[in-house]
């Protein structure tokens, strides 16, 4: 009795449960290769963002040499001043005031250069960001025209055949695209109180 129940069983999970379809074949990989780091630096608003980001670093040395420059003549007046202290004499009270006054100028001044060192990182992540948003759906639609459904980084190949070479195909597509790319990254987001609290908290066991 067990045995034609356990076989009635199996006979109807086997009507219920569909046979498995067959897997579906996949298509024969055609791969395109996109030089993206060439993209970058040659296309047009990017060549132009290039350049103003440039000029940010520029701005930046000249502001750490005009900062710098008086820094290093008062170190140096400092320097002499304590070394010709008799021995064991300690500053009087406007040399100390002296000091103090320029540790100040020498943290400022590098607490100043620390944020637009910052401020210039986080613009050319931003451009490089904007940038990727145009490059990639570029790279689709020459990878459509051309029959391509994959495509590789160069500089992840060692040798290609430069008929799977679409970058030039693809720089024309982002050339399209004539509006500015912005060089200022927006301030980055503050998290709320609370949630700065929570995080700072030690957790419990």
């Amino acid at each position: 009795m067990n045995r034609l129940i356990f076989a009635a069983s199996a006979a109807a999970l086997a009507l219920a449960v569909p046979a498995a379809a067959p897997a579906q074949q996949l298509p024969p990989a055609v791969i395109a290769v996109v030089d993206t780091d060439r993209i970058v630096q040659q296309c047009t608003v990017c060549t132009a963002a290039n350049q103003q980001l440039q000029a940010q670093l520029q701005q930046l040395q000249q502001r750490a040499e005009a900062l710098g420059t008086p820094l290093r003549t008062e170190e140096q007046a400092l320097t002499t001043a304590v070394q010709a202290l008799p021995a064991g004499q300690q500053p009087d009270a406007a040399l100390t005031q002296r000091i103090q006054t320029f540790q100040t100028q020498q943290q400022n001044a590098q607490r100043e250069l620390g944020a637009r060192q910052e401020q210039i990182q986080r613009n050319l992540a931003f451009v490089r960001q904007q940038i990727g948003q145009r490059v990639q759906p570029a790279v689709v639609q020459v990878m459509q025209q051309r029959g391509a459904n994959i495509a590789v980084e160069r500089g992840a190949t060692i040798a290609i055949n430069p008929s799977v070479d679409i970058t030039d195909a693809v720089l024309a597509v982002v050339n399209q695209n004539t509006a500015a790319l912005n060089v200022n990254a927006p301030p980055p987001q503050q998290q709320p109180a609370q949630q700065q609290q929570q995080q700072q908290r030690p957790q419990g066991r």
